[in-house]
């Protein structure tokens, strides 16, 4: 069992989200954490490590590698009374479930009139940048954030990885959570004041009045690195951090782009029919008259993720591409 962390000691993305898990298993009974090599090993990143010797084989459950078994599992459970939180390992992996996701959790509550809820959490590791390779590093946030009736999330902080779960499980509907696999060994001061995290609100990472940049996940740290970037330019970027990908917070980015006059949306994941796509119809649709320049867009590249560190950088959007968006808009 690792030691508790002090108040004012760095803390890691992983540590906040075992942090989270430890919590959530020893306040319900009901919560279980299940999926592949999330026991014994302590997960495929590290994020569940000691919660096994911590909580036993029954709250902690290593699962075969199905995970249209092990989702339809999870499903079963909560739909028996259970709080259970599976994990995929990547998001590429989740397609093999995306029937259970799309046409049993999504889609129970609806069909039986109200009467089926299914208060499950999934959480899965997205993102390229580690040299994984495609199989293992697309950003498919977007897809799921298509699919009513679940709730999709992408903690991009310490404060989101510790703090969202709770209100997640609280949730009566599926929850998908997306932890970007860049952001896992990030550390830095835990606010232990933040939580709970307000799952229905984007948030407004920093202040700014000449343009707004829109992004979520293992992006928001670029883009903070392109406000400051700006800033030495005298631009003034305002970085708004989604959060949650569905329901999207249309208020706080619509807002703020009232105010600025200006966008640039940044999502890894593909650009054509992409959640970059939406934002910017959002913004379009409800500020169209107070832009005063196009909606600018900076996302991966249309290829399956290259596994070459030099090719995989150039596949994903950069400070550099921000920082030119930003200009191109500002004029």
């Amino acid at each position: 069992m690792s030691r508790a962390k002090g108040a004012d000691e760095p803390i890691t993305y992983r540590e906040a989200l075992r942090a989270a898990l430890r919590e959530a298993l020893a306040a319900d009974d009901r919560v279980f954490l299940m999926g592949e090599d999330v026991g014994r090993y302590g997960g495929a990143f590290g994020v569940s490590l000691g919660l096994l010797d911590e909580f036993g084989p029954e709250r902690v459950r290593d699962t075969p590698l199905s995970e249209s078994g092990f989702v339809g599992a999870g499903i079963g459970a909560a739909i028996a009374g259970m709080r259970p939180i599976v994990e995929i390992m990547t998001v590429n992996f989740s397609l093999l479930a995306l029937d259970q996701i799309l046409n049993n959790a999504a889609t129970l509550l609806h069909m039986s009139g109200g009467q089926v809820a299914v208060p499950l959490v999934i959480r899965m590791t997205t993102g390229a940048g580690r040299q994984l390779a495609a199989q293992h590093s697309h950003s498919l946030e977007g897809w799921y954030a298509h699919i009513p009736g679940i709730r999709v999330l992408s903690p991009a902080t310490l404060e989101d990885a510790r703090y969202m779960l709770a209100p997640a499980l609280a949730d009566p509907d599926p929850v998908v959570v997306f932890e970007h696999g860049s952001l896992y060994n990030t550390s830095g001061v835990l606010d232990t004041g933040a939580g709970p995290a307000d799952l229905d609100r984007a948030a407004v990472r920093r202040p700014g009045t000449d343009v707004t940049l829109i992004t979520y996940g293992g992006s928001l740290g670029k883009v903070l690195a392109a406000a400051d970037r700006l800033a030495d330019d005298r631009i003034d970027a305002e970085v708004i951090d989604l959060r949650t990908l569905r329901p999207l917070d249309d208020a706080t980015f619509v807002g703020s782009v009232r105010r600025t006059h200006r966008a640039v949306v940044v999502d890894e994941g593909w650009r054509t029919v992409g959640l970059s796509a939406e934002v910017a119809a959002r913004v379009t649709e409800q500020a169209f008259f107070d832009l005063d320049a196009p909606v600018e867009r900076v996302c991966g590249a249309e290829v399956p993720v290259p596994y070459a560190r030099q090719l995989e950088e150039a596949a994903l959007p950069g400070v550099a591409d921000v920082v030119a968006a930003a200009r191109r808009a500002v004029g």
